[in-house]
């Protein structure tokens, strides 16, 4: 400013003090990141000052206007306050002060970077909103005093009350600086934080600070790992998800788990109060249960019907029609059943066409006189029903129970009365023989009382009629009853939809190929129509109704055998109608379960030879039996005479018994199960025995009672875990020591007693006191390797893993023995 001062004391005039004020304020209004480039631009304002110099007459007209200004000024100020002033010729030092820097600066040559001046001019429109704020608030310094002007000169506006006032070009009139090239607005309140945000905002973008791009890519990662950690929790979730069907046993859900069997029974028995077995059938509760105690979801898939369970359709409330019952007859043997149903068919035939019926049909269709029919299915041995059941594809409405009047409920009677609680469905109680002498249809009644059948004259609502299949009396009645129930039943199907149907019976015809009795359950089965069903595709070629005769469509409830097989269905089986090349892929992925599930199931069969394996491996606990005999009375003698062998430690659990041959339905029960089939006098059939060859079930058959009690004894001690006993083979005294490379501590010993066995295990006794178990890694007599060395002689010996051998340690050979144990607390011979 070059303002010439000895001191902090020095007196400064009233334009010093100006030139200073103006300074000051401009300083404190500059912003503190200018740094060089607000100099810069300091010298270029001062350069246009020069430039642009007024011309006397601007400055005259300028002049007047600040006089007017000055005289509004002073008008306003009450006369009392107005001191009269003398006229005075002045100078304006300040002014003059100010065009010498500005010329002396303006011969500075500056280099101008483009980066500054956009700086600047982007602050300054910005610092402008606040200026004029602090403008406003400001209160305003006292006026500058006159001074005198030189007397050539023209003198100062004089204001109304004869003030002088006097300013320099381009600053007011109390010396603050005055903004050129702006027009004065009427001014509001100005928001100090929003303006000190919008400051930061224009410095973060003039410095290149990438905020968007920074924000972006932090959402980018934030989404990165919100998607990261949703996959692992879908992981985790997927990893401690098993896939169960309605039934499975508890090895089969061991498997599925990546357990041990005995951490399921155990987990089972101490959490849930369940005991349960490696091979027992648990239903989806069950597993439910289970699988949350060990800390996984069991979700619920039947393995055949996922695949196609979208493409099924759903049935439509408004085209429902009334469909015939399905009606399946069980009993026991030799109480007529078989006669009731040749005398049904005898009628159906006497009623319709004349000619014979296929003896191989499986179900057949009976009209009654009203229109109405019903659908019987033959299922000799139960099979179908057992199978239907255990694929959870059940397609029996009722079931007619047949018992002999002079008979009473027999073994196979309780069994058909488990088979239809099981499958939920309701009894119609058919007393037969009531033409016999020794009949007693009460006493049946009474006896059906014991296993929860209640008939409707003892306040039950289970229907019953007294029939004669011989004579055909009472057999209108049943029919009638059977009816009856099946309006309680409300039974309906949709025959517009896409067929459905299940496979009561199938074979391998010579001529026809495969061929499979088709039970249509929802839809029409039409010919042309591709479908699949099981592990086969294929497409209707044929069909044939119960007389052999062709029909082109079958509806709800009607049987009918279908050609067009790619191969020979299992009963029970589902066919579902679909395009034919839809059904070729989803078969080639069930073909693919199917070999798998083969896979398993060779390895958890269960054989009378692997039984003792299994116990080793604390996996069994019984012994599971199925058995068959010639006669009732010989079953129960064997069954008597084998359950009498159980322990406390082992047990034998007859899971069935009953009268004839050993049929499919056993091999299926004992391969469910994993029990051994025991056969009294009677031969599987020939089916039976293939299925079990396939599915590798063990039937043993046997002539002599304590022949097979004899064998099951034998299986049962084999299954108690023998006793171990120690027998010390000889000792031995280490006397030297011996360091051989490669090898290390080599102990020459004296054999003290009996004989150092190389293969037998070693103990090193020091002081008395074991300190090492192992094995013989070497031995030798001189330079030769030997089996054993007896007492008396030397010997040299390599512990394997050991060199810590001392000399005085005793080293005993011995051996460690196993003792069977017999049923009755005994101990027997010596165990392999």
């Amino acid at each position: 400013m070059e303002i010439p001062v000895r001191s902090h004391m020095s007196s400064l005039d009233d334009g010093q003090v100006a030139r200073v004020r103006t300074r000051m304020e401009r300083d404190k209004r500059r912003p503190e990141k200018a740094g060089k480039s607000d100099q810069a631009a300091r010298r270029r304002r001062r350069r246009r000052v020069v430039e642009k110099k007024p011309e006397p007459a601007e400055v005259e007209v300028l002049e007047e206007a600040e006089l007017v200004a000055a005289e509004e000024e002073a008008e306003e100020v009450p006369e009392e306050a107005v001191e009269p002033v003398e006229t005075e010729e002045v100078v304006a030092p300040a002014a003059e002060a100010a065009e010498e820097e500005v010329a002396a600066e303006a011969e500075e040559e500056v280099e101008e970077e483009a980066e500054a001046e956009e700086y600047e001019e982007k602050v300054e429109e910005l610092v402008a909103g606040a200026e004029e704020y602090e403008e406003e608030e400001e209160v305003p310094p006292p006026p500058t005093p006159a001074v005198r002007r030189p007397a050539a000169e023209k003198p100062a506006a004089k204001a109304p009350a004869g003030r002088v006032r006097i300013q320099a070009e381009g600053y007011t009139l109390d010396g603050r600086r005055r903004r050129r090239g702006r027009k004065k607005k009427k001014r509001t309140r100005v928001d100090q934080e929003a303006v000190q945000e919008n400051i930061k905002k224009t410095l973060a973008k003039m410095e290149g600070a990438p905020t968007t791009t920074r924000r972006r890519r932090r959402d980018s990662s934030e989404k990165l790992e919100r998607e990261a950690a949703e996959a692992e929790r879908r992981a985790e979730e997927e990893r401690s998800t098993i896939r169960v069907p309605e039934f499975l046993t508890v090895a089969e859900l061991a498997d599925l788990m990546g357990v041990a069997a005995n951490q399921i029974i155990t987990s089972a028995f101490k959490n849930l109060g369940m005991m349960v077995t490696i091979n027992q059938r648990l239903d989806f509760d069950q597993i439910e249960l289970i699988s949350e105690e060990l800390g996984f979801k069991a979700v619920r898939v039947d393995e055949y019907d996922t695949d196609v369970i979208s493409e099924v359709q759903e049935a439509d409330p408004e085209r429902l029609e009334t469909r015939p019952p399905v009606v399946t007859v069980m009993g026991h043997v030799d109480h007529g059943k078989t006669l009731l149903l040749d005398h049904i068919r005898k009628t159906n035939v006497i009623a319709g066409e004349a000619g014979g019926i296929t003896q191989h049909v499986g179900a057949y269709h009976v009209d009654v006189d009203d229109g109405r029919s019903i659908t019987f299915l033959d299922t000799p041995g139960h099979a179908a029903f057992t199978a239907m059941r255990a694929r959870g594809a059940d397609v029996t409405d009722i079931v007619i129970l047949v018992v002999a009047a002079d008979d009473g409920v027999m073994p196979q009677t309780k069994e058909a009365i488990s088979h239809a609680k099981n499958a939920g469905k309701p009894i119609v109680v058919a007393v037969n023989k009531i033409d016999l002498p020794a009949a007693n249809p009460t006493k049946v009644k009474q006896e059906l009382l014991e296993h929860e059948v209640v008939i409707e004259e003892f306040g039950g609502d289970v229907l019953a009629s007294e029939i004669s299949a011989k004579t055909g009396d009472g057999i209108d009645d049943l029919l009638e009853k059977v009816l009856l129930q099946a309006e309680l039943l409300e039974l309906q199907a949709d025959p517009d939809l896409a067929a459905r149907g299940t496979v009561i019976e199938a074979e391998l015809d010579k001529g026809m190929g495969p061929v499979a009795t088709v039970l249509i359950t929802a839809g029409t089965l039409e010919v042309g129509d591709g479908f699949v069903c099981g592990v086969y595709a294929g497409r209707v070629r044929a069909m044939l109704d119960e007389r052999g005769n062709n029909v082109d469509s079958a509806g709800p409830g009607m049987p009918v055998r279908v050609l067009g097989f790619e191969g020979v269905p299992q009963a029970g089986e589902s066919l579902i109608v679909l395009d034919y090349d839809r059904a070729r892929e989803i078969t080639g992925r069930r073909q693919q379960i199917e070999r798998e599930k083969e896979m398993r199931r060779k390895s958890q069969v269960s054989r009378l030879e692997d039984v003792f394996e299994a116990v080793k491996a604390g996996e069994k606990t019984q012994l599971p039996l199925i058995i068959k005999g010639d006669t009732d009375g010989s079953v129960q003698a064997l069954s008597d005479e084998l359950e009498a062998l159980s322990t406390d430690e082992v047990e034998v659990q007859v899971i069935h018994r009953a009268v004839g041959a050993i049929s499919e339905t056993d091999v299926l029960l004992a391969q469910t199960s994993g029990a051994i089939i025991i056969g009294f006098h009677v031969r599987p059939e020939r089916k039976a025995r293939e299925l079990a060859e396939r599915e590798g079930v063990d039937i043993r058959s046997y002539r002599v009672i304590y022949e097979a009690a004899e064998e099951i004894k034998a299986a049962l001690e084999g299954m108690l875990a023998p006793e171990e006993k120690e027998v010390v083979l000889g000792t031995a005294e280490v006397r030297q020591l011996f360091r051989v490379p490669k090898v290390g501590t080599v102990a020459g010993c004296y054999v003290s007693d009996g004989v150092i066995e190389r293969n037998a295990p070693i103990r090193v006794l020091r002081e008395h006191v074991v300190v090492y178990e192992g094995r013989l890694d070497s031995l030798k007599r001189f330079k030769d390797d030997v089996k054993e060395v007896k007492s008396g002689y030397e010997c040299g010996l390599h512990i394997e893993n050991y060199n810590d051998v001392k000399v005085g340690d005793v080293l005993e050979s011995y051996r460690i023995e196993k003792i069977a144990r017999t049923l009755d607390g005994g101990v027997g011979a010596q165990a392999e």
